[in-house]
């Protein structure tokens, strides 16, 4: 076995590492200057990174090579999971913090398996459904506390509301670009030029919304933030650059449901550097509810 056989699976992991860095990195830039302008700076700076990379890798600055039927679905995958998803996501880091929103982000994978059954007919065992309930429970464990008998969020509710619409954002997106990949001769478009497809069809429509909204006034002062700036740059290089690409090339060379179980872990990685370098601190009942998610997301796949 060479390091080739394993393509997809250190892929996933990787995409773990850029996400641990690229969601701090968006959470301190989101709390100095907003989560919208976050939302549509980090893509125009992960649009340069990739078109200049491809320009190198592939000879192309533009994926001008992409049938129609791939920019179709690679496009709608961006609405879902890179502008709706993330729209959500990004606020919900705001609101309730990069690690609490990475937890309840677990809830992707299970969507993940069942959207793997019914779109490309991957098998489910009793294992999975029984994941699925666990994954949530842990999940539970985490969001929710008792109070006088009663349970009751023990996050902001807008904030964990908005963070499971990014994980259904993130679930559909994935499942999208799998379909955008899949070439009718039996091959698989090039993964960092389906990451350009989203990134482009997400802008537009952070475009659309920004006019419709007339927030542009907001964009223009972040730029006054340096700091901010610098944060959305790294996020922007880790995350929609390394990490959604890394994420696509995982699909690409393993099955949906390995990458998922890989990338679950991020809610126990990201605590990591929380402890060590923020000196936050952790409950351990939301250690334990992290570990007890990604348990049951390990389960999904056996």
């Amino acid at each position: 076995m060479t390091v080739a056989n394993y393509l997809g699976e250190i892929s996933a992991f990787g995409t773990v590492f850029c996400w641990v860095i690229c969601s701090i990195a968006f959470e301190s830039a989101g709390k100095k200057i907003g989560s919208m302008p976050v939302n549509i700076i980090r893509l125009v700076m992960a649009f340069i990174f990739i078109s200049i990379f491809t320009l190198f890798s592939r000879g192309l600055f533009f994926p001008v090579d992409a049938t129609p039927k791939s920019w179709f679905w690679l496009s709608l995958s961006g609405v879902v999971g890179l502008f709706i998803g993330d729209l959500c996501l990004f606020r919900a880091f705001v609101l309730i913090g990069s690690r609490i929103s990475l937890l309840i982000y677990s809830l992707a994978p299970p969507i993940s398996a069942l959207l793997g059954f019914f779109m490309f007919k991957e098998t489910m065992s009793i294992y999975a459904i029984v994941g699925m309930f666990i994954t949530i429970f842990g999940i539970g464990l985490v969001i929710l506390k008792k109070d006088n008998k009663r349970y009751k969020f023990s996050h902001p509710l807008e904030g964990v509301l908005l963070a499971i619409i990014g994980a259904v954002g993130q679930a559909f997106g994935i499942g999208l670009s799998k379909l955008g990949m899949a070439l009718e001769s039996g091959g698989t478009y090039d993964p960092i030029a389906s990451t350009q497809i989203r990134i482009i069809s997400a802008t537009v429509c952070f475009i659309i919304l920004f006019f419709i909204t007339k927030r542009w006034s907001y964009v223009f002062k972040s730029f006054k933030d340096l700091k901010a700036i610098g944060d959305v740059a790294i996020g922007s290089f880790f995350g929609p650059f390394i990490g959604v690409t890394l994420s696509l090339v995982a699909i690409t060379y393993t099955s949906m449901g390995i990458a998922s179980t890989i990338t679950s872990i991020l809610p126990v990685a990201i605590i990591v550097p929380h402890v060590f370098i923020y000196k936050t601190k952790i409950f351990k009942r939301e250690v334990f509810g992290a570990i007890v998610a990604v348990f049951g997301v390990s389960l999904l796949f056996i």
